[in-house]
């Protein structure tokens, strides 16, 4: 995601109009959804007022969609964004755990495939019993 990409998406999160961020900025309407679309190369300090606005700082923007996990949380008229960066680490274990979880399930289904494999042959075998019974 690019940063005026992201801009954009903190914007529309926090509910925000292309207006009340180019007043907060003290700059024109235009000259904000220039930014927004790219038209204009940022710069630090414009930047900084922006992370202002959104409560944030440089490198969660910067992060933002880079492989986090990124939620927003609303309660009455408090929002709040948060991101979190997993570690190579945390995948690897969470991948572990997915793997072994799968190979348990994939047990547990082989283990019910042969006892229906097993009723059914009791029940074959119970069928022709009474069969003979019947005669």
């Amino acid at each position: 995601m690019k940063i005026n990409e992201k801009i954009r998406f903190l914007r529309e999160s926090k509910s925000l109009t292309q207006d009340e961020m180019a007043d907060r900025l003290g700059m024109s309407t235009n000259g904000y959804a220039k930014i927004e679309r790219g038209e204009t190369r940022l710069t630090i300090p414009k930047l900084e007022q922006i992370v202002e606005v959104f409560d944030t700082d440089i490198l969660e923007l910067m992060s933002l969609g880079e492989r986090n996990v990124v939620y927003f949380q609303e309660s009455g008229n408090n929002h709040s964004l948060n991101i979190i960066n997993p570690t190579s680490q945390d995948l690897a274990s969470e991948i572990i755990q997915l793997k072994q979880t799968i190979s348990h399930q994939q047990e547990m289904l082989s283990a019910k495939n042969e006892l229906i494999a097993l009723q059914k042959s009791q029940l074959e075998t119970l069928q022709k019993m009474v069969e003979k019974l019947s005669q």
